[in-house]
């Protein structure tokens, strides 16, 4: 493997030949091919993706002085195409082309692969969106030649409706929803949020926190004026004073640790698919909160997964498990298979409900897809030949 892959006339007429067959399972699908730019406006990523693929993309400024970068991720680009071309809905949309992700930790990664994949826009029957891409990823395996896979399956929906069932302070909630799926880093949040003020800054704060708001800005006001502070860095006073603010509403509240215990919980559930919706119940029930809905799509998944003949012993479930693009709103799955070094992900996708909004959509529009590391795939299917 290398950073910089080159490609002889061998190996890409085997990626093309399995490309072909790829887009011949999206094609008798009714999806219709796009080929966004490589090129894309730096920013469109930057604020979407998630600090995963910001530290990975390769961005650069041109000589008018615009903002760049190449494309690490097809989804966006194709959804940023609807919301220029008003494409009729609901819109069936597939690709097939390189994308580019600096690999930081993992210098000797490639920096540009092959990605295929679908992106389903304005279906407004979840489940039947759902049963349509999972059915596109079964089939899409079967025709690159690939058998031996699992899946792993999580539900960010699930994980914030949980969160809106318990008595957890407002402004909590958003910040827990964004930051769950970030291991280390939640768990600090959420020992933070337990614990209360553990030093005379955060006793402070939390006590202007219990001021009106005007007082509490008046107060913050002066401080800065005694200590000299009128701004740091590139933000404004007004920027420090508004954060401070929004600081010490946080240090005011207290979190119930009963409520920290239950979400702790909740994210340590993982295994068997469904066995682990089974130790949600079980939470959920002595908890006292009601999750039907979410858990009995969860199952309706699971049924449709093992219609496709992908047996339950195949899917695993994480309650914690939201992969690493901020756009997903709901269900996320991925597709695991074994290359000559290993265990290695060779598909992934999920829903991105509020994605095509936020990219200047003027109406709510449903949306989900997956995306296909081809290489990988074609990794994986030769060393499952040797292993015959």
């Amino acid at each position: 493997m290398t950073a910089f892959p080159n490609y002889d006339a061998k190996k890409i007429a085997a990626l093309d030949a399995q490309a072909a067959a790829i887009l011949g399972v999206f094609a008798r699908h009714d999806y219709v091919r796009a080929e966004p730019s490589v090129l894309q406006p730096a920013d469109m990523f930057l604020d979407r993706s998630g600090e995963e693929i910001r530290r990975r993309t390769f961005a650069f400024t041109d000589p008018s002085g615009n903002e760049l970068c190449l494309r690490p991720d097809i989804t966006i680009p194709i959804c940023k195409m609807y919301v220029g071309d008003g494409i009729r809905l609901p819109a069936r949309l597939c690709y097939n082309g390189l994308v580019f992700r600096h690999q930081p930790a993992e210098p000797e990664r490639p920096t540009q692969f092959y990605q295929a994949g679908v992106e389903l826009l304005g279906v407004k029957d979840r489940a039947a969106a759902e049963t349509e891409i999972l059915t596109l990823a079964a089939e899409s395996m079967q025709a690159a030649g690939l058998k031996d896979y699992t899946l792993k399956v999580g539900d960010l929906g699930l994980f914030s409706a949980f969160v809106d069932a318990l008595d957890i302070p407002a402004q909590w909630r958003g910040r827990l929803k964004r930051h769950f799926w970030r291991a280390g880093y939640f768990e600090a949040l959420l020992a933070r949020m337990s614990k209360g003020a553990a030093n005379d800054a955060q006793r402070l704060l939390a006590h202007l926190g219990t001021l009106r708001e005007t007082e509490a800005r008046a107060a913050f006001e002066g401080l800065m004026d005694l200590f000299g502070a009128a701004h740091q860095g590139a933000r404004t006073r007004e920027e420090i004073v508004d954060r401070l603010m929004e600081q010490a509403a946080d240090a005011a509240l207290r979190f119930d640790p009963k409520m920290a215990k239950l979400l702790s919980q909740l994210l340590a559930i993982s295994g068997p698919a469904e066995k682990a919706l089974a130790q949600i119940r079980t939470l959920t029930k002595s908890a006292g909160v009601r999750l039907q809905a979410p858990l009995a799509e969860m199952s309706a998944r699971l049924s449709a997964l093992e219609a496709l003949g992908i047996a339950p012993n195949r899917v695993s479930f994480a309650a914690r498990f939201g992969r690493n693009m901020e756009y997903y709103t709901g269900f996320v799955f991925e597709l695991w298979s074994r290359d000559a070094e290993g265990a290695v992900q060779v598909a992934g996708g999920g829903r991105y409900d509020t994605l095509l909004e936020n990219l200047g959509a003027k109406k709510h529009i449903p949306a989900i897809g997956y995306a296909i590391r081809t290489e990988r795939v074609f990794a994986a299917r030769a060393a499952q030949g040797r292993r015959k």
